[in-house]
């Protein structure tokens, strides 16, 4: 895992995507080393230590959010192409797959079950099973993850309250875990889900995005970047999702077929009428997000910590 904040001189964590590259006045969250931000084209973005690395980034996971920004449950290339193959050929044709055809470990991630109310009996796969293969519609994928984004929280929470009860020397490290836990979570929870029309002369594009600017301003902004690639541009808002900031990422894996970049602009698509539709249905589907009271508390700023 890549360091992906640091902090600034009021100690509050900085994200490598709002800054520029190079060394940076910003200072490590674990050691308070100096850091440099590494903004390669080859290289996922993060922050580097001036000096040597210290011993938490080198040794430990960083806590990311559950299924924000990889969507292939840890499989390893061999059992990814196997579990793509699968629904490839049978689960996207609703048909079961048979045992001898389904690996165990896939069973035993919960990707895959058995099926017992057909004779013969068979494999299916599940709601987890259908996300590396982007096959999960929004609004099931929000079931399976939001659960998960809290177990993680409450997790890392249970681990401060052991280093403090103990007092044990890695206290610091274990909070510095969950602030950083709690500032990715506050960010998805503070943005705008919205998908917009694009109406230009040559073509009519689709858009994904989140904003924690009023939609206005954003309009606004994304108008411009077209401006330089079209003679006209009419913006329609289709839709929008209040503390949806979990879904973007996912929706670009599930519709990455349909991905149409324009210059280094990539958050646009091409869909034909009908797939249009299918789309905008998908995300209609939605429940709305209703936010608990410890969600509350982490858009407020109010970390257990």
């Amino acid at each position: 895992m890549w360091l992906k904040y640091g902090t600034d001189e009021d100690k509050t964590l900085v994200s490598i995507e709002e800054v520029s590259r190079g060394k940076t006045s910003l200072k490590c969250p674990y050691c308070d080393q100096g850091l440099t931000a590494k903004k390669g084209k080859m290289k996922e973005h993060h922050f580097a230590h001036n000096g040597e690395t210290c011993r938490p980034v080198k040794s430990q996971e960083f806590p990311v959010l559950p299924l924000y920004d990889t969507f292939n449950i840890q499989l390893s290339g061999k059992d990814l192409e196997q579990l793509k193959r699968l629904w490839k050929e049978y689960d996207s044709q609703n048909y079961l797959i048979s045992l001898d055809l389904v690996p165990s470990n896939l069973i035993r991630a919960g990707l895959l079950r058995k099926n017992v109310s057909t004779r013969p009996s068979g494999y299916e796969f599940t709601n987890l099973g259908k996300i590396p293969v982007g096959a999960l519609e929004l609004s099931l994928f929000n079931e399976v993850q939001e659960p998960l984004l809290l177990k993680k929280l409450m997790k890392l929470e249970l681990a401060v309250e052991h280093a403090q009860h103990k007092n044990t020397v890695d206290l610091h490290y274990k909070l510095t875990d969950l602030k950083l836990y709690c500032v990715q979570l506050k960010r998805i929870l503070s943005c705008q889900l919205y998908f917009l029309k694009i109406h230009t002369i040559k073509e009519t594009l689709y858009k994904i995005g989140v904003t924690e600017q009023p939609i206005s301003e954003r309009l606004a902004q994304i108008k411009r970047d077209l401006l330089a690639h079209y003679q006209s541009v009419d913006i329609e808002v289709l839709g929008t999702w209040e503390h949806r900031g979990n879904v973007e990422l996912y929706f670009k894996h599930r519709y990455q077929n349909f991905n149409y970049p324009i210059g280094n602009l990539t958050e646009y698509y091409k869909f034909n009428s009908r797939d249009s539709k299918i789309v905008l249905g998908d995300l209609q589907q939605m429940k709305p997000k209703v936010l608990s009271s410890t969600e509350w508390d982490i858009l407020k700023g109010k970390f257990r910590i």
